[in-house]
């Protein structure tokens, strides 16, 4: 499970921070901006995700080993 966790936190940062790159250099990465439901709301939808990201690897961490 702490595994699962920490693999979940990390694609969660990955697509948060690719998320605020579109946003701020107009390059087509990542998979925030393809979502048409969040038009408009892309940047706090990024920072979301990454603020999921640091929950998720708190989790992890706070999961006994085994």
């Amino acid at each position: 499970m702490k595994e699962l966790l920490g693999v979940l936190g990390f694609l969660a940062l990955v697509q948060g921070a690719l998320g605020l790159l579109h946003e701020f250099t107009r390059w087509h990465v990542g998979l925030v901006q393809r979502l048409g439901l969040l038009d408009g709301y892309e940047v706090y939808a990024s920072v979301a995700l990454i603020v999921l990201a640091f929950a998720l690897f708190a989790a992890a961490e706070s999961r006994k080993p085994g």
